[in-house]
């Protein structure tokens, strides 16, 4: 064993730090020189941070210095600079791979005759230089994280990088994120204690610095800003666009903010009468232009077309006819501004269309949105994207893109608190997406930032390159990201338990754990804290399985170092012992209105959780004070469980005969989806797959098919069909696809499954097969159970 250990340091030795293409950033606790002489501020902003996060790894950090040194890093954009370009030359470097490319950057190692060696870090562009430069921080075991989350890195007296020699590029060209519903925690954060400016409701450039600070981290490269009715807009803040002018990020704006206007906070300061387009045309389009005008020489993906003044239909139209014919005229005045006062080729400006919610009928209706705009496709608010790209709109000029939520304000409930979504499903969803063509725009709604962190990064890593992601796979994507933020020692532990705390919220989110809806007030049975259609055995294995879970975190932290303890609270502890107490809150009360546990068992959950948050905004001094906040909205949900008595009693705990997740199948070759379903194995069929699920010792008449799907919607077409026979029988077809807002739809998101059950007469005799056959592309199965008489739920805590 001895001698294979020295074996393995003998290669690494060989093949990392000693090879001829490895670099040494820091040696004997001393970091290098670097030297970067272009005058572009986003790639000296990444060169400081590079220089800052040294700092936090060795004695002596990286120090930028004025001339060429032996031993330095080099950075350069060899089509900007001439100086650089000239140094290439010289030193016979290949920069042509990356030359002309968009956000690309390469590395690779220069040696002189007498031996100096120097690592180039050599960019297409200003970002492109940045990321590269950002890259050597990851090399350092410098997290994305390290501000936003105080993941304090590893001291190290050596690291060297090897240097690949690979043109590294996005897949993806416009990336980012929307600050979203801030009401509770971005905003106030920064407002009050973060950025304190005097002024109500600002988030300022200070604040908006470290956003893009993240972002450049994240290798994203747009923001859409925070817009509601309680922040003050961004480019009314005094400093904002000066910040994103030295970080070179694009300004965006969503659906509902066209023309980089936020309309919900604008127009009130600088609108005149009503926001309607029909009536009061020439006001609007002055907002319009006014706007325009100013921020012409600014990196903007304009968003075009109108709704509301916030989210909501537009006015001043009352049929579909009649918001095409006026969608089509806005589209014309909206262009012509871009045209009259930015100096460059329409088709060159970055425009954006968003058929988000009722605007997506319309489009479909027969809305013309000019060849060049990028249309950018939505989910449902729920991860379930509502539309991709047909073969006719694939061969637009403009692109597809995709607005995609992890934090969501609405029907039928919200999800603004804790940050559950699931891993798995923003990788099939968005896997699909690129599949499909929708490569031009990513935009993931993260709320607050916080507590999103691990499924921001997830989603802009695939955008990045969703190639790696993908071979990666989304378990190891996970533990590696663990890893990243609190060493190997940790995550063996910390690995299972992620796992487990998205499993449990994607059957159920915490806040939906009332099982009550919002914008229902016609409706008093979802306007009280009603029970589960849970038996009284799942509702306490339910429990289990959480304490089990929050057991685990409190045990893992005794291996997690101390100057890694803030960290853990904010990615591990708050969020799944929060989540844990929210689910024993409404789940003892439950069993309190059955007589099967006492009232303060849910009332010491809810104190609980009042006291996790308490303890995660005093971590790091009181540097997140304010950030989170544990009622938003002040919802039902959030409040303690009034104390009442069932009015009907517990439903029978039934079992399945058999139950299989959607991959274990003894016949087919489906896809299995990790972190993803019930039980985190789903399986996506291909149009005409069939998967076959064998069984034996069936003793009744009739076997009751349970069938449970992700609940997608068509990705061709406008339909989702399978067909089931079982052991040859006739086929039955079964159509699953649900309309937005619908009942069922409704029950959808809430479970997270679509459910169809079938019947089927048994012939007496030993073995059977069931086969369920995809009619439609997209079908992702979650769960197959089969039942003799009476159906349960069985829905795996």
């Amino acid at each position: 064993m001895k001698q294979f250990l020295l074996l393995c340091i003998a290669l690494f030795l060989i093949t990392g730090c000693n090879s001829s293409d490895s670099f040494d950033l820091i040696k004997n606790n001393a970091g290098t020189k670097l030297y970067y002489a272009g005058n572009e501020s986003v790639v000296q902003i990444a060169v400081d941070m590079l220089v800052d996060d040294s700092k936090l790894v060795c004695e002596t950090p990286i120090i930028q210095v004025d001339d060429i040194e032996t031993g330095s890093i080099l950075v350069g954009i060899p089509d900007r600079e001439p100086e650089f370009k000239a140094l290439l030359d010289r030193y016979k470097v290949d920069y042509k791979d990356v030359s002309g490319k968009w956000e690309a950057y390469k590395m690779t190692i220069a040696k002189e005759k007498d031996g100096n060696r120097y690592l180039l870090v050599i960019g297409s562009d200003p970002r492109g230089a940045a990321y590269g430069v950002l890259e050597l921080s990851r090399k350092m075991g410098v997290t994305p994280w390290v501000w936003w989350a105080d993941v304090n890195p590893d001291k190290k007296k050596h690291v060297c990088v090897v240097a690949d020699n690979k043109v590294h590029e996005p897949k993806v060209q416009y990336r980012g994120i929307f600050l979203n519903d801030e009401d509770w925690g971005l905003m106030p954060w920064s407002n009050t204690n973060y950025e304190p400016t005097g002024i109500k409701g600002t988030i300022g450039p200070r604040t908006n610095s470290r956003i893009f600070e993240l972002l450049l981290r994240l290798r994203a490269n747009t923001l859409w800003p925070a817009m509601h009715e309680c922040t003050v807009p961004f480019f009314l803040t005094e400093g904002n666009r000066e910040a994103a002018a030295r970080y070179n990020i694009y300004m965006g704006s969503s659906h509902c903010e066209p023309m980089a206007c936020n309309a919900v906070g604008e127009w009130w300061r600088r609108g005149e009468g009503d926001y309607n387009y029909i009536t009061n045309q020439s006001s609007v389009y002055k907002f319009w232009e006014d706007r325009v005008r100013d921020v012409a020489d600014q990196q903007i993906v304009y968003t075009i077309g109108m709704r509301g003044v916030h989210d909501s239909r537009m006015v001043g139209v009352n049929t579909q006819e009649e918001q095409i014919a006026a969608l089509e005229r806005v589209f014309a005045d909206q262009r012509g501004l871009l045209e009259k006062y930015i100096d460059a080729d329409l088709t060159e400006i970055p425009q954006v269309f968003v058929p988000y919610k009722e605007v997506l009928n319309v489009y479909r209706a027969g809305l013309k949105v000019p060849e060049d705009v990028t249309l950018m496709w939505c989910d449902d608010n729920y991860g379930f994207i509502t539309h991709y790209p047909t073969e006719e709109e694939l061969a637009r000029s403009g692109g597809h893109g995709m607005y995609y939520h992890i934090s969501y304000w609405g029907g039928p409930h919200d999800y603004l608190w804790l940050s559950t979504m699931s891993p798995g499903l923003i990788y099939q969803q968005m896997k699909t997406a690129y599949d499909r063509g929708i490569r031009k725009i990513w935009i993931v709604n993260v709320g607050d930032i916080k507590p999103a962190e691990y499924q921001t990064e997830l989603f802009l890593d695939m955008a990045w390159d969703i190639d790696e992601v993908t071979a990666t796979g989304v378990n190891e994507h996970l533990k590696q990201w663990l890893e990243e933020q609190f060493g190997r020692s940790g995550t063996k532990e910390l690995f299972p338990v992620m796992q487990e705390h998205y499993r449990l919220a994607h059957i159920r989110k915490p806040e939906f754990m009332g099982n009550n809806r919002v914008y229902e007030r016609n409706k008093p049975e979802f306007n009280r804290i009603n029970d589960w259609p849970w038996s009284e055995q799942e509702v306490n294995d339910r429990i289990s399985a959480y304490e089990k879970l929050s057991t685990a975190v409190e045990k893992a932290a005794a291996k997690i170092f101390d100057d890694k303890q803030s960290a853990y609270c904010q990615l591990v502890k708050y969020p799944v012992q929060a989540a844990t107490e929210m689910n024993k809150k409404f789940l003892y009360a439950q069993l309190a209105r059955h007589g099967k546990a006492e009232w303060v068992t849910s009332d010491a959950a809810y104190d609980r959780i009042v006291v996790l948050t308490k303890e995660y905004n005093a971590l790091e001094n009181g540097k997140w004070e304010g950030m989170m906040d544990f009622q938003p909205r002040k919802l039902l949900t959030f409040e303690r469980v009034a104390q009442t008595e069932a009015i009907t009693p517990f439903v029978e705990h039934l079992a399945p005969t058999y139950k299989w997740n959607g991959t274990e199948c003894s016949e087919g070759s489906p896809v299995a989806y990790e972190l993803l379903g019930y039980e985190n194995r789903a399986a996506g069929i291909s149009r005409g797959e069939t998967l076959t699920y064998s069984f034996r010792k069936w003793d009744a008449d009739t076997v009751k098919v349970d069938l449970r799907f992700l609940p997608t919607h068509p990705v061709v077409g406008n339909q989702l069909r399978i067909s089931v026979s079982l052991d040859g029988s006739t086929s039955q077809e079964v159509s699953y696809q649900t309309s937005y807002y619908s009942e069922e739809w409704k029950q959808n998101m809430l479970r997270n499954q679509a459910v169809r059950t079938l019947a089927f007469p048994v012939e007496d005799k030993g073995s059977h097969k069931l086969e369920i056959k995809a009619l439609d592309e997209g079908v992702v199965i979650d769960q197959v159970l089969l039942w003799k008489d009476k159906l349960g739920t069985n829905y795996n805590y």
